[in-house]
């Protein structure tokens, strides 16, 4: 197989994982090509975010603004079967009902979800689309780019994690199959996606805020230290979930105070 037959591979292997998106049947999977996948993760996250924008455009052609925010919303949920939506549902059950390191792996399993679990996808859910609604207040255009940029560095920021962290030893991990012989390579390209999108923003804006994840990814790895000692699958679903709502808010602070 030529090289860039395997890189498309393995971009289709990432796509399969993390999406619902149908893989075509010549592409196969295996722990390898699952563990070098890891170098695209935030390339999904380009690709949900520029779909679920397509739904926000032509959306909000027919309906409210806040009603297209919904539906685009809706798509990214549908695209990746609420994938880190349940991490962020999980880990708050988890580490908010648990005190010792086996209960909090324990309650994480549990499919059930508590009231620290829900309360915590509710609220996530409602910051998101209010924030995605005030940036669209301003142009429709900034919530597209927004939902672009949210969904892309959310994910690089998510899996970075893999590169420097240990992994909780738990079975039932959605991370199983990709926490080990991530390369250094795979983490240059992971993190170039990255700085790809951030040439959507100008480059004070995007220095700003990539000083603001990088500091939010320092806080997440002592939580996450102090919590488990390392990750589970669900806890890369909450940083994920966390690092997006994060996005979010730096650009409404930076976007909807200078169009002000």
């Amino acid at each position: 197989m030529s090289a860039l037959k395997t890189e498309l591979a393995l971009v289709w292997v990432a796509i399969g994982y993390f999406t619902r998106i149908p893989v075509p049947a010549w592409v196969w999977t295996d722990q390898q090509r699952l563990n070098r996948a890891s170098r695209y993760f935030a390339l999904v996250g380009l690709l949900v975010g520029l779909l679920s924008a397509l739904v926000l455009w032509l959306s909000e052609q027919l309906w409210p603004v806040g009603v297209a925010v919904i539906l685009a919303m809706v798509t990214s949920l549908l695209l990746t079967g609420c994938f880190h939506e349940d991490g962020l549902a999980d880990t708050a059950d988890g580490l908010g009902g648990g005190w010792q390191l086996a209960d909090k792996l324990r309650i994480m399993k549990d499919s059930r979800i508590g009231s620290y679990g829900a309360a915590s996808l509710l609220m996530a859910l409602l910051l998101k689309w209010q924030l995605l609604s005030e940036l669209a207040q301003n142009s429709v255009n900034f919530t597209a780019i927004a939902l672009v940029l949210g969904h892309t560095l959310s994910r690089a920021v998510a899996a970075s994690l893999m590169f420097t962290e240990s992994y909780v030893r738990d079975e039932d991990s959605k991370s199983k199959p990709v926490v080990t012989a991530q390369s250094r390579q795979d983490l240059w390209v992971l993190l170039a996606t990255a700085l790809l999108v951030c040439g959507l923003m100008p480059l004070s804006q995007a220095a700003v805020m990539l000083v603001v994840l990088l500091l939010a990814r320092q806080l997440m790895v002592r939580w996450l230290r102090a919590q488990l000692g390392g990750y589970t699958g669900d806890t890369l679903g909450a940083c994920q979930q966390l690092a997006e709502l994060l996005v979010y808010l730096v650009l409404v602070a930076l976007w909807t105070g200078a169009a002000g």
